[in-house]
């Protein structure tokens, strides 16, 4: 059956129609959207065209809001927000980008806005006025906000007012023009541009081998697909309301936790900070179903409840028992974290395993065993194949091989339409990214065991996983080799019970002159991000070199095997 409406008509009656679908029983997640000539299906007798909506993207997300109406999209510090406000407030927000003009055509607009509702339509403005999202961090200092701007070459910068000050003097710099939030929300919705799933939506900032971070470059279909996956193998339901205190500078945040939920319908409540004792009080309070967090945070959560009395503990864990699921991401998951949270809450945390290139690969299964050390199979659409590994001995290049044998190490490469488009103005690295068959090639090695995949970590040493975070070596090398009193240094993960990987510094110093772990943290406090700060650092008279002067790095780590005392 084919329904053709008139324009005028079709306007009129699309919210009555879209709200009015759960009065009639029917299920709008059962929905299949073509995102290319707006056709909607549901099961195989109804065929729907809406041919000239208004201020309706193409882009599936925007379109699927509409559906949801009254429902709590954001709850924040500020209170709750509805779907309807989320597309109102985000058309309004686009209206002012584009001041006028028809379409933004994929122009890079960074923003800097707290994690809140406004962080939302800040993303869905860009995205509706044909924007390129950038999100700066806000925990970055100056120097790494300076580098983000200027390599995605933004057109504009738009920031809630209390960044106005620490903007405006990189965009004075530059010639940019910064907005505030306020400015944008007050317009009245004019027309927007039509934007394909095809048009990049994305440029997330990823630490790589190089040293400075490459720009991601996703599309709208890529994170439809991201999406789409994770509702599948999470079951995500309207009713589902998730606690989100990951950073919106993420993969993990704005997509695992965040835009899976505005997907179906659910509700997304986002905590602008971490504090142990507050996530644990909504934690125990009934009305969440998911949780999302890094190890870091787990252990913290477990410090937290260690630290109250007896009474207390019971009341928070029988009400944490009560929640769904609890994921674990970003970082591996130490076995007696996993074990010593089960004790505590009742739940074994789901592990998985993605990139900010690929989103999510692999994930152990919402109902069934979950295996300590394990990230479980790939994710439905998801391609992911084992390679093995070998090392140019003149350039230090991993060179891709053919199959591993099961149970066997190898690079974890990936294919599907998850995977990113290409790294931002970097041809030569997008190009080595890809295997000659066009596999993703992630630099992480795996083994396929009876259970599932199991990581054994980066191909590359110069990639540090703390706390979640993805730190650079040659980043924070190349920071610190500029201190007056440091001759020279190596960057280095050392394995630590709190953070996975400690970012640790051997120094060489310059003759004559002294140094400590503290006085190299605070003269790198305003270059790096405080996660990219060392956390252990040594004096050594030398560094290991082999016959051609490279910096030998494993004997760098063995440097720091000796020392038992943990630094904070």
């Amino acid at each position: 059956m084919l329904l053709q409406l008139p324009f005028p008509l079709t306007y009129f009656l699309l919210p009555l129609t879209y709200g009015s679908l759960g009065w009639f029983g029917l299920d709008v997640n059962r929905f299949d959207w073509d995102p290319n000539d707006g056709l909607v299906e549901w099961g195989n007798s109804i065929l729907l065209i809406f041919p000239g909506v208004v201020n309706m993207p193409s882009f599936v997300l925007v379109e699927r809001a509409a559906c949801f109406g009254t429902e709590i999209a954001v709850i924040d510090d500020l209170g709750s927000h509805s779907y309807n406000d989320l597309l109102d407030s985000s058309a309004r927000l686009a209206t002012g980008l584009l001041d006028g003009n028809l379409d933004l055509k994929q122009a890079r607009v960074a923003f800097l806005v707290p994690p809140s509702f406004e962080y939302v339509v800040t993303q869905w403005g860009i995205w509706r006025a044909g924007g390129i999202a950038v999100p700066l961090a806000v925990s970055h200092p100056r120097a790494e906000l300076e580098y983000t701007i200027e390599d995605a070459d933004v057109s504009v910068i738009v920031a809630h007012p209390e960044f106005r000050e620490k903007l405006w003097p990189i965009a004075d710099e530059r010639g940019l023009q910064l907005i505030l939030t306020t400015e944008l929300l007050s317009n009245e919705v004019s027309h927007l541009p039509d934007v394909s799933v095809k048009r990049a939506a994305t440029i997330l900032y990823t630490s790589g081998s190089t040293g400075n971070p490459k720009g991601v470059v996703t599309t709208h279909a890529a994170i439809q697909s991201q999406v789409t996956t994770l509702v599948e193998a999470w079951d995500w339901k309207p009713d589902d309301h998730i606690l989100n205190v990951l950073p919106l500078h993420h993969v993990h945040g704005i997509i695992n936790a965040m835009t899976c939920a505005f997907w179906v319908g659910a509700t997304c409540e986002i905590q602008a900070s971490f504090e142990p004792g507050r996530v644990w009080d909504r934690l125990a309070s009934g009305d969440l179903t998911l949780f999302m967090a890094v190890p870091t945070t787990y252990k913290a959560l477990i410090q937290q409840w260690e630290s109250v009395g007896v009474d207390r503990q019971r009341s928070l864990s029988d009400g944490v028992s009560r929640l769904r699921l609890m994921v674990s991401g970003s970082d591996a998951l130490l076995v007696r974290t996993l074990e010593r949270w089960k004790e505590i809450t009742s739940h074994v945390l789901l592990e998985r395993y993605g990139m900010t290139e690929i989103g999510m690969a692999l994930s152990n299964p919402l109902n069934g065993d979950r295996i300590p050390g394990h990230v479980g199979h790939p994710l439905p659409g998801v391609e992911v194949r084992l390679s093995a590994l070998e090392i140019d001995e003149e350039t230090g290049r991993h060179i891709h091989g053919g199959p591993v044998e099961p149970g066997s190490p190898g690079e974890i490469q990936v294919r599907g339409p998850s995977v990113f488009h290409e790294y931002w103005r970097r041809e030569e690295d997008t190009s080595e990214a890809f295997s000659q068959d066009g596999w993703f090639c992630s630099g992480d090695v795996a083994s396929l065991e009876p259970l599932g995949y199991r990581i054994w970590g980066r191909a590359s040493q110069d990639i540090i996983i703390t706390g979640g975070e993805n730190v650079s070596a040659k980043e924070v090398e190349q920071v610190l080799s500029t201190h007056p009193s440091i001759l020279s240094c190596a960057v280095v993960g050392v394995q630590d019970t709190y953070w996975g990987k400690a970012v640790s510094v051997a120094v060489v110093v310059v003759e004559g002159e002294s140094i400590t772990r503290d006085l190299i943290r605070g003269w790198a406090r305003d270059k790096l991000a405080p996660y990219k700060l060392p956390q252990r650092v040594k004096i050594v008279k030398s560094l290991p070199m082999n016959s051609m002067g490279k910096l030998i790095k494993p004997k760098v780590v063995e440097m720091f095997k000796s020392d038992s005392e943990k630094l904070q």
